[in-house]
């Protein structure tokens, strides 16, 4: 069983919307991965992310699209790239990434709670 967090502890993760700007395969990673430029509007600005999405979809399926992400854990560098922030997403049945985001368009930037 996972440990209790409290609300302060919730409250410290960041997680914002944000719309893919551009998507490209992600070759050198080790397992199959998609490059994402993600726009967090004003004060936030454009992120890169590193996302293993590739069993539900294609880099085309992603643009214009908006994503959940955490944008305030620290950067991670993968072989070259910098992924910035940790785009979300839950596992389907057979352990595949699906993205997870709101029910209808937010603004870019708006943030969880």
């Amino acid at each position: 069983m996972l440990g209790s967090v409290t609300i302060d502890d919730f409250a410290r993760l960041d997680i914002r919307a944000g719309t893919v700007q551009s998507a490209a395969p992600f070759p050198e990673a080790r397992k199959p991965a998609i490059r994402l430029e993600i726009d967090f509007g004003p004060g936030i600005g454009v992120k890169s992310s590193s996302a293993q999405l590739t069993d539900h979809y294609t880099p085309a399926d992603l643009v214009g699209r908006q994503v959940l992400a955490v944008v305030n854990l620290p950067p991670r560098r993968i072989g070259r790239f910098v992924s910035e922030v940790l785009v979300l997403g839950l596992p389907d049945a057979s352990g595949a990434v699906r993205l997870i985001a709101a029910d209808g368009p937010v603004p870019d930037g708006a943030r969880l709670y």
